[in-house]
């Protein structure tokens, strides 16, 4: 039997290639690599922007029960916890979990200050967020994502299956060849639902005290923290 690809085989294994041409550009072949190698070894931390609703209705057409995680950090839109009950009815058999951190915004508050993410937005979203994935993936081998290389410069070079070192994991990326219009053609075409913050402006959605509307049409990430020398939380930054 073949040995499992993981944080620390991956340097020296022959990685597996797939059709960039395919209807998906890869995306379907890709997950269905992933779910074979991986089983309930992979996680999909899912957003809910509407790459991550793509790549869930692409997710579930591979494995109707995969397991998805939103790191609910509890400053996210109402929009956004709305949108998470329709997927909910839409798929469900999908394993959805909303991932809290450990300390609630009162105890944050108490011990760093109140909003956080105004003063260290960093810290913020190490509580919030990175630490938070770093226990859901603890008992994974591997997780999805929805980065796209168009989406941003700290983005273009991601490939599909990737070494996560923050992590100690293994990145999985489908729609990396896709492009904006890609995605909203998907979309579309499947009646998938999406947070109708994307309507109004907002191509990129996070949390409410860290997301405007972009102030820039051709970068797609420029509401995101605005005033702040950021474009990242942090979870895709080695």
């Amino acid at each position: 039997m073949a040995e499992l690809l993981n944080y620390e085989t991956i340097d020296t294994a022959v990685l597996p290639s797939f059709p960039e041409d395919s209807e998906t550009k890869g995306a379907l072949e890709v997950l269905e690599w992933a779910n074979s190698e991986y089983a309930d070894k992979l996680i999909y931390a899912c957003s809910f922007g509407i790459e991550g609703i793509v790549l869930t209705d692409l997710l579930a057409k591979v494995n109707p029960a995969a397991k998805i995680v939103f790191l609910d950090t509890d400053v996210h839109f109402t929009e956004t916890y709305q949108l998470i009950e329709q997927v909910k009815k839409r798929y469900p058999q999908l394993s959805i979990e909303l991932k809290k951190p450990e300390l609630t915004l009162e105890e944050q508050a108490a011990e760093f200050g109140d909003e956080l993410w105004v003063h260290d937005s960093n810290k913020c979203c190490n509580i919030r967020k990175i630490t938070p994935l770093t226990e859901v993936l603890s008992t994974a081998t591997a997780w999805l994502s929805g980065l796209r290389r168009e989406q941003s410069e700290t983005r273009a070079l991601t490939e599909y299956i990737n070494k996560d070192n923050k992590f100690k994991s293994i990145k999985i990326c489908p729609l990396i060849h896709w492009t904006w219009k890609d995605v909203w053609r998907y979309a579309h075409k499947n009646g998938l639902p999406y947070n109708v913050l994307h309507d109004n402006g907002y191509p990129s959605i996070g949390c409410k005290t860290c997301t405007a509307p972009a102030i820039n049409a051709e970068d797609l990430r420029s509401g995101r923290w605005q005033g702040a020398q950021k474009t990242e939380c942090g979870l895709h930054l080695s």
